[in-house]
């Protein structure tokens, strides 16, 4: 068995893989638009192949001209036996060469758990994933608002702010890091200081194509910085980048308010939709969405390494 990333003359039996599954998976349309747009790229889409054809494939996200950020695909031809150790050495011949194994992102339906061919599309690519070194399981909540649902009231407490400084924004989000329920920003503290951790985040955000000129701060009337609120977006459209309330000013219903704030931007400049998503262990921000008037519509469950 040959193990390897792919070149542009593989493209035709690239698109040949097509998964029968209901599970999100880089299909045709998908692959094509994100090789052209530079989120894939040939190095981050792997192989296996016995006598030329294409036994398994893997498929890579990143920022165009970045390294490899979230695994988005797995696919093993249906005549493979063992398609879990197929799938497994696949992704441990590609961790190797990456360095740090990426995560692995699988977006599913609400119930996925009580769907037989959902579930059983899931586990095995979730033992394959586990058997690459992708041990660690979180399951997020997907929230939509749109434009039908009411909008949020303006705030009547708080004052936001554009700051052109990065470093202001590194740390107003180191500071808002200290206690957070967020299962990734505790994941990068138990290995990174945290102003590199904020740093990391806010360079993070930059690479998204949210305007950067969206990001505002909230301070009080009397000039106490509060927390603060992203408006982003993704490949997909218009999200609730990043929200965060400083500890000494949590148990005041702040979020409520930083989430609105996002929601009218979006909403002023036309936009239908907005999504957004939170880790199901996160309560206190599931409700804040359903206060908003969002709707939990799909669940994505992210597999990474154990820190």
């Amino acid at each position: 068995m040959l193990f390897r990333s792919t070149v542009e003359t593989d493209l035709d039996r690239l698109l040949g893989c097509v998964v029968d599954e209901s599970i999100s998976w880089a299909h045709p349309e998908r692959l094509l638009s994100f090789l052209e747009s530079g989120h894939y790229h040939h190095d981050h889409i792997w192989v296996a192949e016995r006598d030329g054809e294409i036994l398994a494939r893997a498929v890579w996200w990143g920022f165009p001209g970045g390294e490899p950020l979230a695994l988005d695909c797995v696919y093993v031809h249906p005549s493979v036996e063992d398609r879990v150790g197929l799938a497994a050495e696949l992704l441990r011949h590609a961790h190797a060469q990456y360095g740090d194994a990426p995560e692995y992102h699988v977006f599913v339906a609400n119930g996925w758990r009580e769907d037989p061919k959902a579930s059983a599309a899931i586990a095995w690519r979730w033992e394959a994933a586990g058997r690459a070194g992708l041990t660690e399981e979180l399951e997020r909540l997907r929230y939509e608002w749109t434009a039908d649902m009411p909008m949020p009231e303006p705030s009547a407490r708080l004052v936001f702010s554009g700051e052109d400084d990065d470093e202001v924004f590194v740390d107003a989000f180191r500071r808002v890091a200290v206690g957070t329920l967020d299962f990734h920003t505790r994941q990068a503290l138990a290995t990174t200081s945290p102003q590199e951790q904020a740093r990391q985040d806010v360079a993070e955000y930059r690479k998204m194509p949210g305007d950067r000129s969206w990001w505002r701060l909230a301070h009080t009337k009397d000039g106490d910085l509060v927390g603060v609120a992203l408006p982003s977006a993704n490949n997909a459209g218009p999200v609730v980048g990043y929200l965060g309330v400083l500890p000494e000013q949590r148990g005041h219903g702040y979020v409520d308010e930083l989430l609105g704030e996002i929601t009218r931007f979006h909403a002023a400049r036309g936009v239908q939709r907005v999504v957004a998503d939170t880790d199901a262990g996160n309560a206190p921000m599931a409700r804040a969405f359903e206060r908003a008037g969002y709707r939990n519509f799909a669940i994505r469950l992210v597999l990474s390494p154990a820190t």
